[in-house]
């Protein structure tokens, strides 16, 4: 089993997918600052669930960031998590713009669309191919 290094040269469209899966794990920090803010300031309807939810998010926010350490170090394995990832960003902005909520749901769409992109390109597909 072949390990690959993370200084392989990525290709631009990679390059771009690692970026948005790194910055939807941002977004998912800056969505958990919201909601530790709300927390703090009584403006939850229950503490318990409210931590319960920043909890999930932060476990989701870590995962989000491993895959977008493994499409960078180009881990086959981050391929599939990573497409999973993006579909689901795409939901949820469109959920989002859906509800009026542009500010959130633009940008989320904006960065599955280019996750996407970058990883169905051809090249990144040659990148994440296992090694025979």
């Amino acid at each position: 089993m072949g390990v690959r290094s993370a200084t392989n040269s990525l290709s631009p469209l990679l390059r771009l997918a690692a970026a948005a899966q790194g910055l939807e794990a941002v977004g998912l920090l800056v969505v958990i600052a919201v909601n530790l803010a709300d927390l703090a300031g009584g403006r939850t309807h229950s503490t318990s669930n409210a931590v319960a939810f920043i909890a999930v998010e932060l476990i989701v926010a870590v995962g989000v960031a491993w895959v977008a350490y493994g499409i960078a170090a180009t881990r086959p394995w981050s391929r599939t998590p990573a497409v999973m990832t993006q579909a689901f960003t795409a939901i949820i902005g469109v959920v989002l713009i859906q509800a009026h909520r542009y500010a959130w749901g633009l940008p989320a769409l904006a960065l599955a669309i280019a996750g996407l992109v970058g990883l169905l390109a051809p090249a990144s597909f040659k990148a994440l191919n296992r090694p025979q």
